[in-house]
């Protein structure tokens, strides 16, 4: 049985309060972004059920981690996986990742497992970080394989706003001025769809939303299909591209580097 995805936005980090503040590297959670987790610590629904937590390595969606699911944690004895496939989509300083090292000491007395995150991951040179589409996509397709062979049944997923379109295939609100649909510490749920293969489950292995969660944030449980999806993406790529945050073009013919804010 495929796991349930609990995606959530990180918490407010500095780099959330100006445009100025995008040149910050790495930033932390900001006072308000504190208060952010402690207040979903208390109100996310069934926190014990939750048997993994997965983070980008980035350390306001770690600190989000840690801050919003201390029971997860604590009660199942369990560290917070960063699996660096779900980093931010642009090459701003605010959304390039420190080095292993340096993760190691902010995080050297926390529950978190840093062993998926390889030296030069937070080189947005190199060509499967890179922030284009097309890069972009094939990490958020092998982010989505990862879930899918977990053994976990209920697995938290904290991520940037960016980057959850790319992961979760939904683009609604995605030309908002800020770059993305959700809000800090937002969370949805989802499923994993039928694959369309029957002799390859992994082929698709695409993230539906289930109607409860569209229920409960939009009121309603119907979900756009998957056109619809295509249309509301080409929309925010070109408001993304209006608002400053598309840089040069990638090697792909067609397609161009897009820095989402997140």
């Amino acid at each position: 049985m495929a796991p349930t995805i609990h995606c959530v936005r990180h918490a407010q980090g500095f780099h959330n309060l100006s445009t100025a503040n995008h040149a910050l590297p790495d930033p932390l959670l900001t006072p308000l972004g504190e208060a952010q987790c402690r207040f979903l610590a208390q109100t996310f629904p069934s926190p014990a059920a939750i048997d993994a937590v997965v983070a980008s390595p980035m350390k306001r969606t770690l600190y989000t981690a840690l801050l919003s699911f201390p029971t997860a944690l604590a009660t199942r004895n369990i560290k917070v996986v960063a699996l660096p496939e779900l980093q931010e989509t642009s090459d701003m300083p605010c959304d390039t990742g420190s080095t292993p090292a340096e993760l190691a000491t902010e995080f050297a007395d926390k529950p978190v497992d840093l062993r998926l995150v390889p030296e030069g991951w937070n080189d947005k040179r190199a060509a499967k970080w890179a922030p284009n589409n097309k890069a972009v996509e094939a990490r958020a397709r092998d982010a989505r394989l990862w879930l899918l062979a977990r053994p976990e049944r209920e697995i938290v997923l904290v991520a940037h706003g960016g980057f959850l379109h790319y992961l979760t295939e939904d683009w609604a609100g995605s030309d908002r001025l800020c770059g993305t649909g959700w809000s800090n510490t937002e969370f949805r749920s989802y499923t994993f769809a039928a694959p369309s293969n029957n002799n390859d489950p992994a082929s698709d292995a695409h993230l539906v939303e289930t109607p409860s969660s569209r229920q409960r944030r939009r009121g309603d449980p119907t979900a756009p299909d998957r056109e619809e999806q295509a249309q509301l993406k080409r929309a925010a790529v070109r408001e993304w591209g209006a608002q400053g945050y598309v840089g040069v073009p990638s090697a792909a013919p067609g397609e161009r580097d897009v820095k989402v804010k997140g």
